[in-house]
């Protein structure tokens, strides 16, 4: 077994990574230029450099009704040893901004963030669920996402016969329903992001509009390309076009017939190849890379985000598109400074 001095002469210890990801902390004041003093020290032995400052969107936590991997306690210092700027924890059942606040109060140096999913278990489409959110003390809330499982679409896809019921956005003429509208109105006056879930792709072109009518100015396409969502190439440029961020996650290149996890395999399998050219058709600055994990027996979602922008730097996807897509459209959409 070598002594650490001796590890300490291969490349950095762990310790020594982690003092650099203490910088992170003083990077929101001193800019890019700290964030490319610290990149540089970085060793090819530790966790990748690109993951400092970098904020995962979309991750999945214990306490939960479904098997997670790690607790919000957990997820939170896995984030900061890889040098993580934040996180941005989704429930499908309840609110997650008051976690943030608690996970806050445990693990310094880290940004949490939560909000709320539109699902029957809050009213499905409630207004009042949303205005309560935004309430909570800390201003943690900052994202509304539309129905994820109780979605109409999401029922019907995986169902695979169209009126499987759910929660519907829009009447039969294709009009946004009263109540979502409201709901925009309240997302628009707290300037906080509006997020897609599991609607169809015909539902959010008819949400980004009605979004952008009612001064939503942060807007989010969830998981544009994988199940149950699966919007063409057009229909996500049309969303950009409107000021809609896509993004990309990295679960989908985990699902597919092969995923470890059965309920996994009749999801969308999206390779790195794929992922790459749409970045490239779509521009990295339209773009967000998040994980989706946290489902048990999946990588965990500090090593997932990793093997992520590992996967697309194969593809060719350059170290300037990796930061617009991990650092600063995150940092932006969650009105942070940009670093």
């Amino acid at each position: 077994m070598k002594r650490e001095s001796e590890k300490e002469e291969e490349g950095w210890s762990r310790r020594g990574f982690l003092k650099a990801a203490g910088m992170i902390g003083a990077m929101a004041i001193a800019g890019r230029a700290a964030l490319r003093e610290a990149t540089a020290q970085m060793p090819a032995t530790s966790p990748d450099p690109r993951l400092l400052g970098a904020i995962d969107m979309h991750v999945h936590s214990a306490p939960d009704v479904s098997g997670r991997s790690v607790n919000d306690i957990e997820l939170a210092r896995m984030a900061k040893e890889m040098g993580m700027r934040g996180i941005v924890i989704k429930n499908h059942e309840f609110i997650t901004n008051d976690r943030a606040y608690l996970v806050r109060q445990v693990v310094t140096g880290i940004e949490a963030f939560g909000g709320i999913v539109l699902n029957y278990s809050v009213g499905g489409l409630n207004p009042v669920a949303v205005e309560r959110m935004l309430r909570f003390t800390g201003g943690y809330g900052k994202v509304v996402w539309l129905p994820t499982f109780d979605a109409a679409n999401h029922k019907s896809f995986f169902a695979k016969k169209p009126d499987a019921g759910g929660i519907r956005i829009v009447d039969a003429s294709g009009t946004i329903l009263p109540e979502l509208r409201k709901i925009l109105q309240l997302v628009a006056k707290a300037d906080v992001i509006i997020a897609t879930g599991h609607i169809s792709p015909q539902e959010i072109l008819a949400v980004v509009r009605a979004a952008r009518e009612e001064g939503v100015g942060r807007i989010i396409i969830s998981h544009a390309m994988y199940s149950p969502v699966q919007m063409s190439l057009e229909e996500m440029k049309r969303c950009i076009e409107m000021g809609a961020f896509i993004e990309h996650v990295y679960v989908a290149n985990l699902a597919g017939p092969t995923a470890p996890l059965e309920w996994m395999r009749t999801w969308r399998h999206i390779s790195m190849e794929e992922y790459a050219r749409a970045i490239r058709a779509l521009g990295a600055e339209h773009c967000i890379l998040c994980t989706d994990l946290g489902q048990y027996l999946n990588p965990t979602p500090a090593d997932g985000m990793q093997e992520f922008i590992r996967g697309l730097s194969r593809q060719g996807i350059d170290e300037e598109e990796i930061a617009w897509m991990i650092r600063r459209n995150p940092a932006r959409l969650l009105g942070l400074e940009p670093l």
